[in-house]
């Protein structure tokens, strides 16, 4: 017999294939559920049982309708295919002889010599013994090569491949479940529910769409023929958890007491549990599993912000799934889930001197981690399957499901004092800077805000000859009201003269002269801007895709793939008019896998595709909604110690006028006018090259080379100078500014492309813009990333499983993605990257995720019955470090009031990741689990200490290196985010059988 895998005919189950004397008859048959189908073996020689449920299945040759063969305990893998063949001699021996039927060990070769992509398979039973953080399925995705945390202000998500947090694809039993407003993260599940967790980082099949970073496709457990459950309980106690690291400026100055995403004296219980069996032998089976966590710890806001916190995060997971075999060709499948978040803070004032203050108020939130990306999306999921095994070479698969998810966010003051949110940028106030009595977060969520998602999905699989072919549709439904305002409807920034250059700005922006400033009106050098943006609006996103694919067996030795998909997507603002429109973005997929030796001992592949990706819903929100962005420039006389609220406004100063920022003047614009015209998609194009080969002793050993390069990017443009230059020219100036007059002045487009704008001067009038690159004046989009992964991995056996993974990549260019996680931006697709050109002036370098060295080493090691030992580690080397600082006004300053966010600093270029790196990150989590005798092995007790070491190094900087008025920023450098400090977590878990 020989075995290996084949490319999947379904992203929720997996196949079982191979060979064998034509004419025979294959058995497939699974014990603990029932689901049974013979499969004829072709004038091949060839058998193939499709989109089987995840299991284990005995495996049986029959000649004549006896059994000659035969192998038990065939695991299948989620979206893969697993290979028995039965030797032609063995089997006509054993057909003359009836009575010696040979039963073959459940050991299969490692190496998959038909796929041509690349991932990561962690099954139940490794991510019951790897110490993992049960937080989220990307905490188990980052035992992946290839993939490395999104900074923290994003959540749990991960960039996969060079590519931002939002660009990723999340599948929960063949559903779609990423997160329909931003696509950061996804709908989460119990984490003993998950039977077998795939990660896709790259050269995935035309199946498989709507993402330029990576996939995560996730089949949960279902019911047996045997009753079977568990209870649990982990907890994880403050006394034995690290001190959070604090957060100092470079001078030494404390900023914050611990760090904004570690709480003090965290504690954290989780009760879990889980039961499965059948409600009628072999046909109905019912599988149900819940986490119930309850987390307290303390939280200190900065130096100044007045604000120590009793934070209380309390999750519950649940899913339920029942499984109905109705006959040996039809199967259904229902799955529930649901997946709710609160947060609940006691907010107290506080002093860095003289301590605890009295009780401010309280903020709760629900599925809503506090920023427009929000990568808690939670709610309630419903899914039915159904397969149909037509015939013994056609398969049918069909989906449904819907979720929904509120989220919600209250605070409430205890003195009915309104307290909007206080900034101080004064380089004077740096130790002691302006606070105010804001009550928990900056901004609120607007009330009734919610997300959901509804789709279906069909997919035809064929057998005929050498060829696997597959054909599917699917078709998604995205919907979200979403939006924010700051508390008391404005916030306060208070910011140095300096040179008056910010001022002189504002009077320029204003269309005044900059002449008019003069430094007497603000006798005290400073200014404060009254500001805050306000958006809010509902949307609808819809996606459809539809796929043809052929699995070729073009040899023995020889497999080919070859794939196309075709998508569409379209976004609606709030009143359903559609503003962005993508048809026809074809990906073609093409692949080839070499079994060297011919015994799947040596494999040699490749593959080359294209990737597109959709808009994400939250676009709608500000770049298609009716945002507001205001600003205004006072000198002041005064502060309300209480509030922080600047008193003695100078209203009458020149730079008090009015100013949007961005033109967002809550007129919801025109959808015609939001995008340019035949907008092209955001796509990149990725090749990959590899190779594994099989060693004595369970071993094997691989390396496989990653390319990627963008080729689409999509963005907003804010500069109307290149649409005034266009109507100057053209001898229709005035028209021009009353389109723009009418619009939020920034449009959707695709940067270092020629564009096409609409105007709409008039109700029910519109002219065209059309643009070149040159005239726009931004440079063409770049992101290149490559990879090489080397990769040595023992398979279980001699008491233990290891891997040791070392990943040496690159990403470079002028564009990450759909995020600006060097800022933390929140705004998905609309960030200030590409708002004119002067923003992506020394734009090229080292991007975000760049991360080059990472070393992964996991493995266990099982003493005996009783004892077992695991461990996962990661070291990685840091992410660059930019610094942003004001445009020197010899190049024209700062055209459109964006303050220090240009790549400069000292007056000089500051090219994109040339002031260093982060430290390196050394993360080590160790785990012990005790099974004792006496309880039968049912009950198991464990220890898991997560960062071992202790080491909290940072993991993202503050780059702003100068502040509004061109001098030193004194926060330049000090610390964003941290290492997350070391924890204990203690566990019991009782396995029961009924």
């Amino acid at each position: 017999m020989t075995a290996g895998t084949v490319l999947a005919q379904s992203n929720a189950t997996g196949v079982i294939f191979g060979n064998a004397e034509p004419g025979d008859v294959v058995h497939v048959e699974s014990p603990d559920t029932g689901v049974r189908r013979d499969i004829p073996v072709d004038s091949s020689g060839r058998y193939r049982a499709a989109s089987l449920p995840i299991g284990l299945y005995d495996v049986t040759l029959m000649k004549g309708g006896a059994v000659v063969d035969s192998h038990k305990g065939v695991q299948t893998t989620i979206s893969s295919g697993t290979e028995v063949s039965f030797n032609a001699s063995t089997s006509s021996q054993n057909a003359t002889n009836l009575g010696a039927v040979q039963v073959i060990g459940t050991a299969l070769p490692s190496i998959d010599v038909s796929s041509v992509d690349s991932r990561t398979v962690l099954t139940a039973e490794q991510l019951a013994k790897l110490p993992i953080d049960r937080t989220s399925v990307s905490s188990i995705a980052l035992l992946a090569p290839g993939t490395t945390p999104a900074a923290r202000g994003y959540g749990n998500a991960l960039s996969f491949g060079g590519s931002s947090a939002s660009e990723n694809s999340y599948y929960i039993n063949g559903f779609q479940a990423t997160n329909p407003l931003t696509g950061v993260s996804s709908r989460q599940l119990p984490y003993d529910a998950i039977d077998q967790e795939q990660v896709l980082i790259g050269g995935y099949g035309a199946e498989y769409g709507r993402s330029t970073g990576g996939v995560i496709n996730v089949v949960t457990k279902r019911g047996t023929n045997t009753w079977k459950g568990d209870i649990q309980v982990l907890w994880s106690p403050q006394q034995l958890q690290q001190s959070p690291r604090s957060v100092y400026l470079r001078d030494g100055t404390l900023y914050q007491n611990g760090n904004a995403f570690n709480r003090f004296n965290n504690n954290q219980i989780q009760y879990s549990g889980s039961v499965g069996g059948p409600l009628i032998k072999d046909k109905l089976f019912f599988f149900a599993a819940g986490d119930f966590i309850k987390s307290a710890g303390q939280f200190y806001g900065v130096n100044g912000a007045n604000d120590y916190e009793n934070q209380s995060p309390s999750t519950t997971r649940w899913l339920s799934k029942i499984d109905w075999n109705i006959t040996d060709s039809h199967i259904l499948e229902f799955t529930g889930m649901g997946d709710s978040e609160y947060t609940t803070s006691s907010i107290f004032g506080y002093n860095y001197t003289t301590g605890k203050g009295a009780y401010l108020g309280h903020q709760t939130t629900k599925n809503f981690n506090g920023t427009q990306t929000n990568a808690t999306p939670g709610g309630t999921t419903y899914i039915g399957h159904y397969t149909g095994y037509i015939t013994d070479d056609l398969t049918v698969n069909a989906l449904y499901g819907k979720t929904r998810s509120p989220h919600e966010q209250d605070v409430s003051g205890a003195s009915g004092v309104v307290c909007p949110p206080i900034t101080d940028s004064r380089v004077a106030f740096k130790n002691n800077p302006q606070g105010g009595c804001t009550v928990g977060s900056a901004t609120i969520e607007v009330p009734g805000a919610k997300d959901s998602t509804t789709g279906w999905a069909i997919n035809i699989e064929y057998h005929i000859g050498d060829h696997d072919l597959r054909a599917g549709v699917d078709n998604y439904v995205l919907r979200a009201t979403a939006g924010s305002s700051p508390v008391g409807g404005a916030s306060y920034i208070y910011n140095d003269v300096g040179n008056g250059s910010s001022i002189q700005q504002r009077l320029t922006n204003l269309g005044l002269d900059p002449g008019l400033y003069n430094p007497a009106d603000y006798p005290n050098g400073y200014f404060v801007d009254k500001t805050g943006l306000s958006s809010g609006t509902t949307a609808r996103t819809n996606q459809r895709s539809q796929f043809v694919e052929d699995n070729w067996q073009i040899s023995d030795r020889w497999h080919g793939y070859i794939g196309l998909r075709n998508e569409q997507f379209t976004n609606y603002n709030g009143v359903g008019e559609a503003y962005a429109s993508q048809r026809h973005q074809l990906d073609p997929r093409l692949g080839i896998s070499w079994d060297v030796e011919g015994d799947s001992s040596l494999k040699i592949y490749a593959n080359a595709g294209r990737y597109h990706l959709g808009l994400p819903t939250s676009v709608a929100i500000r770049g298609a909604g009716p945002s507001t962005f205001p600003s205004q420039y006072y000198s002041f006389t005064g502060i309300d110690p209480t509030t922080g609220i600047p008193t003695g406004l100078g209203t009458a100063n020149p730079a008090a006028g009015l100013y949007f920022l961005n033109g967002e003047n809550g007129t919801p614009p025109d959808a015609k006018v939001v995008s340019a015209q035949h907008l092209h998609s955001y796509y990149q194009d990725e090749y990959i090259f590899g190779a594994d080969k099989q060693l004595p002793d369970n071993w094997t050993v691989g390396t496989k080379f990653m390319y990627r390069k963008l080729k689409s990017l999509i963005d907003d443009t804010c500069d109307i100078r290149p649409f005034e230059t266009y109507g100057a020219e053209h001898g229709n100036l005035d028209v021009v500014e009353a389109g723009l007059a009418r619009s939020t002045e920034c449009f959707l487009y695709n940067p270092g492309r020629a564009n096409t704008f609409t105007l709409s001067p008039a109700d029910g009038q519109y002219i065209s813009i059309p643009l070149n690159a040159v005239e726009i004046g931004e440079p063409k989009a770049k992101r290149a990333y490559y990879m090489a992964d080397f990769y040595a991995e023992h398979q279980f056996s001699d008491k233990w499983y290891g891997k040791i993974e070392y990943t040496f990549s690159r990403s470079y260019g002028n564009a990450e993605g759909q995020l600006d996680s060097d800022i933390v931006q929140a705004d998905v697709s609309t960030t200030e990257s590409w708002d004119f050109p002067e923003i992506m002036e020394n734009s090229n370098g080292r991007l975000p995720s760049d991360q080059k060295h990472q070393l992964r080493i996991y493995g266990t090691y099982q003493f005996n019955e009783e004892w077992a030992v695991s461990s996962n580690t990661r070291i990685a080397s840091g992410y660059p470090v930019n610094c942003f600082g004001q445009r020197p006004p010899a190049l024209g300053g700062d055209p459109f009031g964006y303050g220090a966010a240009y790549l400069y600093c000292n007056g000089k270029p500051a090219p994109r990741g040339s002031y260093g790196s982060t430290p390196w990150t050394y993360t080590a989590n160790v785990s012990a689990l005790w099974k004792p005798a006496f309880a039968d092995h049912k009950l198991g007790l464990s220890i898991d200490i997560f960062n071992i070491i202790g080491k909290q190094q940072v993991t993202q900087y503050f780059e702003t290196g100068e502040s509004a008025a061109g001098v030193a920023n004194p926060n330049f450098k000090r610390a964003r985010s941290f290492q997350d400090p070391r924890y204990v977590r203690l566990g019991a878990r009782y396995d029961f059988s009924l």
